[in-house]
């Protein structure tokens, strides 16, 4: 019988501390990414702001709404920080360096936001940020699948997941406007 009561205590330590791990959000403070020109980025320094990441890419469909997220930028710039994360997952089309990258935005759209390093947004080798963009397990609001290049996440000044977008939406639609 104690036999019994002791497997049954444990095996409750057991799945407590699981469940306990599985309901653990992680915070953006806790990952590390970097610019594109090799400087940390501290997320607390964004405090009191939105973010709109999206992972962006300079030979897509959808590469000209680097445009948008830059009127974005300087429309809302008070309140929402861009940051636009280069990925070379998607047929690849963000082949370039970090100065070739760099040099494309700027020089054809005249980004001033922020752009990362070149990351994996899916699959084997997510980067950590993207895990917390996309399971709900990490980010306690919604699972999301990045299909494509210019997928928009945006997150609240606490740094909570409030919605994804997919490519197809505009930077300055009012699906996203309204939520700043």
């Amino acid at each position: 019988m104690k036999k019994i009561v002791l497997l049954g205590v444990l095996l409750a330590v057991v799945f407590c501390g699981k469940a306990q791990k599985s309901q653990e959000k992680v915070s953006l403070s806790n990952i590390d990414l970097k610019t594109i020109d090799g400087k940390q980025i501290v997320f607390s320094a964004f405090r009191g702001k939105k973010i709109l990441f999206v992972n962006v890419a300079s030979k897509c469909g959808f590469t000209p709404q680097y445009k948008e997220l830059q009127s974005l930028h300087e429309k809302y710039k008070e309140k929402l920080v861009v940051i636009g994360v280069p990925c070379n997952q998607f047929g690849g089309q963000e082949p370039g360096s970090p100065s070739e990258i760099q040099s494309f935005c700027q020089k054809n759209y005249g980004v001033d936001f922020v752009i990362t390093e070149k990351i994996k947004v899916k699959g084997d080798g997510q980067h950590s940020l993207y895990q917390f963009l996309t399971k709900k397990e990490l980010n306690g609001v919604a699972s999301a699948n990045v299909r494509w290049n210019f997928h928009k996440f945006l997150v609240d000044e606490k740094g909570m997941l409030v919605k994804d977008f997919p490519s197809g939406t505009k930077p300055m639609s009012t699906d996203i406007t309204k939520l700043l």
